[in-house]
C-alpha cells in the first residue's frame, strides 16, 4: 500500500495564519468575512498535527493582508496564532498575535443589564484583558468577567 500525502499549495501573495487553536479556523473565516467572493482563494487545514501545540488549524488567504482590527479579533479566538505576510512566495513578515490590553467594539458584554446592551445608550463596549491565555476579559462598565467559552459563542 502506498501512502499518499496531500500538499497545500504555496500562495504568491497574501496572509497565512498558522498555529490557530484546533477547530477554530471557521471562526476566523467568519471574523474575516471569508470567503467574500468567488475570486478569493482560501485554503483551510483543520485539526492537523503540530509539534508545538499538538493539534492546530491553518488558514491561507491569497491576495489579502489582515488589518490591525482583524488581528485583535483573531487574538481573542486564537491567542497563540502566528501571522505570515507573503509576497512573491516568500514570507516577508512573521509575527505572533498579541492580545491588546484593552479591547473595543469586538465583542459584547454578556451581562444583559450592562449599559452597553441598552439600545437607547450608544456606548461602545470596552474590555480589559485579565488573562491572555486562555483569554479572559472584564467589562469596563459593569466589571463582568467574560471567559473564553463566552467569547467563542459570539463568533459562532
Amino acid at each position: 500500500m502506498v501512502k499518499s500525502e496531500l500538499k497545500i499549495k504555496a500562495i504568491e501573495n497574501g496572509t497565512v495564519i498558522d498555529h490557530i487553536t484546533a477547530n477554530k479556523a471557521l471562526h476566523i473565516l467568519k471574523i474575516l468575512g471569508l470567503p467574500d467572493d468567488e475570486t478569493t482563494n482560501v485554503t483551510v487545514a483543520m485539526n492537523v498535527s503540530s509539534g508545538q501545540i499538538g493539534r492546530k488549524d491553518i488558514v491561507k488567504i491569497e491576495n489579502r493582508e489582515v488589518d490591525h482590527n482583524e488581528l485583535n479579533q483573531i487574538a481573542l479566538i486564537a491567542p497563540k496564532a502566528t501571522i505570515n505576510i507573503i509576497r512573491d512566495f516568500k514570507p516577508i513578515k512573521k509575527d505572533k498575535i498579541v492580545l491588546p490590553k484593552k479591547i473595543t467594539s469586538i465583542i459584547k458584554c454578556t451581562n444583559p443589564k450592562c449599559i452597553t446592551n441598552f439600545e437607547n445608550e450608544p456606548i461602545t463596549p470596552i474590555f480589559n484583558v485579565v488573562k491572555e491565555y486562555p483569554p479572559v476579559v472584564r467589562c469596563h462598565y459593569c466589571e463582568k468577567l467574560i471567559k473564553t467559552e463566552d467569547i467563542d459563542k459570539q463568533f459562532e
